[in-house]
């Protein structure tokens, strides 16, 4: 039985992360918004400025509102396994791992990153709040599943010269040997002992800092401080959703809905229709949540829809345009679109229906409307089906970075 809200919920103000003293004596654009239940900004200073900071100097992007789970316990992985899509009994310690998890039906939950701790110790990260779901899917489990988002802030610190950074602020020797999606605990100098990471979502170079909430103050002081001779630039979402698309990377509320939440069947969609085939596991030693359709659809060949990169003509950007073959047929709908500054492209991520995308890939069109002279005008412009990721440089995954 599902309990009521409370009379005030929809009242409730937003909450302050530990770093919003700092971010908000920063900001300039009074751009905020509520990010799962937290005041987080949207723009600091000027969100072109802010896209440029993460692709030519090192950024700092508050991420303590994404959901974070503690599962710890003799089945860990076991019930983990069962979980996700993706194999976790041979995931290292000291290893994150992108990962999914479906309904029965083999359509997506929510997608994050698992942390191992430890042999039987883990850490999940998500966009959207599961915890239901997690604890029903624990009975019959020795293990234990807590959200732990409130006892754990998080610091994005990205661009070309976030190595710099770090060694600046003491971390260099720690920062060096870290490979990508690989994280460990270390002591910062003046601050105490926090969890760094080499993950992000901008597609560039860049860590992760999760820490106690009562050193976030002194670690933010401490990076800005030694970000200070390599351009250091408080971001907000706005020049990270640029970024994340450059990068391919899919969002949850973009590429797709959680299954939970969606209210037309249709607007399902399972990880071979997003992009995300290549993590599914459907060999791996056990049962898990969807394999059985997930399975079927593979073997079928039955997924009714695919996730490609668009390059379009023109600089205007596609957003919210519809897809057309031929210039007649609606096939699909843009998700997220820009003109990016750093390949030159108008580039987007478009949702179609098979087989456009999947076998049929050419004459595609897509139908923008532009504001010219405060009259919107309609056209269709050509577009090309391209590999992702659309910006991939090699310092990404440089290790040991250089010292941009």
């Amino acid at each position: 039985m599902r309990h009521p809200l409370p009379r005030d919920h929809f009242a409730t103000p937003l909450k302050q992360t530990p770093f919003h003293p700092r971010i908000a004596a920063l900001m300039q654009a009074e751009a905020w918004y509520g990010w799962s239940g937290w005041l987080s900004a949207q723009i600091v200073r000027d969100e072109e400025i802010e896209y440029f900071a993460i692709r030519n100097a090192a950024t700092l992007f508050d991420v303590s509102p994404i959901v974070k789970y503690r599962v710890e316990g003799p089945e860990a992985v076991a019930y983990l396994d069962r979980l996700l899509v993706t194999r976790v009994d041979t995931q290292p310690v000291g290893r994150a791992q992108y990962t999914a998890w479906c309904d029965d039906e083999g359509k997506i939950l929510d997608d994050g990153l698992l942390f191992r701790r430890g042999p039987a110790s883990f850490v999940l990260c998500a966009q959207e709040r599961h915890l239901d779901w997690l604890l029903a899917s624990a009975v019959g489990f020795d293990v234990a599943v807590e959200e732990i988002t409130e006892r754990l802030a998080g610091l994005a610190l990205q661009g070309p010269t976030s190595f710099a950074v770090l060694t600046e602020a003491g971390l260099g020797e720690a920062a060096a040997t870290l490979k990508p999606q690989q994280f460990r605990p270390v002591e910062i100098p003046g601050v105490g002992p926090v969890t760094l990471s080499r993950t992000g979502f901008t597609g560039d170079l860049g860590y992760e800092v999760f820490l106690a909430p009562e050193l976030a103050l002194p670690a933010w002081d401490l990076l800005w401080g030694a970000g200070q001779r390599h351009g250091i630039t408080a971001i907000g979402a706005g020049a990270l959703e640029l970024a994340r698309l450059e990068a391919g990377h899919v969002l949850s509320g973009s590429e797709f809905l959680s299954a939970a939440e969606a209210i037309r069947a249709d607007r399902r969609r399972s990880p071979f229709e997003i992009g995300l085939a290549w993590m599914v596991a459907l060999d791996k030693p056990c049962h898990f949540n969807g394999r059985r359709a997930l399975l079927a659809e593979k073997r079928n060949n039955s997924s009714k829809h695919c996730l490609v990169g668009l390059e379009i003509d023109g600089n205007v950007p596609a957003e919210h345009a519809f897809v057309y073959h031929r210039g007649k047929r609606e096939v699909g709908h843009v998700t997220v679109a820009a003109w990016s500054p750093t390949t030159k492209r108008n580039i987007a991520l478009a949702s179609l229906e098979r087989p456009y995308g999947d076998t049929v890939t050419g004459y595609l069109w897509v139908e923008i409307y532009a504001l010219r002279e405060l009259v919107y005008t309609k056209t269709m412009v050509r577009a090309r089906i391209v590999e992702r990721p659309f910006f991939k440089p090699a310092r990404r995954a440089a290790t040991p970075p250089g010292q941009t």
